[in-house]
């Protein structure tokens, strides 16, 4: 834990020319994925928070990126399979390492009221793993006030379907959708039920006007930036995305602030 806080100490903060980093799963590379540790990481760190939303037995909505508990807790099974009070039994950080022995899988609910707790204004990518929990997300952002600075990923991205019900739950809920290569961005850019465009190729900087001049926001994720990619993260920033999702959140901001060196 003690480490995690000197890289809160530490780390350079974007300038707001920089796209916004959004840390994928958290700070993956040094904390466990989505727990709590993490979150409250990137919150002082003002770096983005990707995480996953999946349905507990009993109905709940907690953030954890498998189907399964197996690789990041001391437990064994589906997410699906098990009631909020078994998984909260579950050590959701010793696997990472010792020092965050301890950690468990949070709710949605915890993080959104950490979002409020914190005062924190980050952009927070909610990736909806299963459906049919549309508007209890969006309720939950509301009750905490979070909704504005959510934008909603996952099964969002390639269901209309999905887009429709969380606008149904509230106009202000931002949709995402997916763009796999620069040839179908006409599509995306037409789509009414997203604000942004979920690009997985590094766009040209005409063709993120294309999608400003449509009054919407470039998301660029994938393999070519989602590990440790100075080069792609730089030609991103470059072309004028608005955020990058990534495992290596401080290294990407790092690398920004080395370039602007003289």
């Amino acid at each position: 834990m003690r480490a995690l806080f000197v890289l809160v100490a530490l780390a350079p903060v974007a300038l707001a020319a920089d796209p916004l980093v959004i840390g994928h799963r958290g700070l993956p590379t040094h904390a466990p994925e989505e727990a709590r540790a993490t979150f409250a990481a990137c919150m002082e760190l003002r770096v983005g928070i990707e995480l996953d939303v999946r349905r507990t037995r009993d109905g709940q909505l907690v953030c954890v990126h498998d189907a399964t508990v197996d690789r990041t807790t001391d437990g064994k099974g589906k997410v699906a399979d098990l009631s909020l009070r078994e998984l909260r039994q579950l050590d959701a950080g010793k696997k990472f390492g010792p020092e965050f022995a301890g950690e468990r899988v949070p709710t949605l609910e915890e993080v959104f009221a950490l979002l409020r707790e914190r005062k924190s204004n980050v952009l927070v990518a909610v990736d909806l793993k299963e459906p049919d929990c549309e508007a209890e997300a969006v309720k939950l952002a509301d009750k905490y006030g979070v909704l504005k600075q959510l934008v909603f990923i996952g099964i969002t991205i390639e269901k209309r379907d999905v887009r429709e019900k969380l606008l149904e739950a509230s106009a202000s809920a931002a949709c995402a959708a997916l763009c796999p290569a620069a040839d179908k961005l006409g599509d995306a850019i037409a789509d009414k039920t997203a604000r942004w465009v979920y690009v997985r190729f590094v766009p040209t900087a005409d063709e993120v006007k294309r999608v400003r001049a449509a009054g919407k926001r470039v998301f660029l994720v994938g393999p070519l930036v989602m590990g440790n990619e100075p080069a792609n993260w730089a030609k991103g920033r470059a072309a004028g995305v608005d955020a990058i999702l990534t495992d290596y959140p401080l290294e990407c901001r790092a690398s920004w602030r080395e370039a602007k060196k003289p």
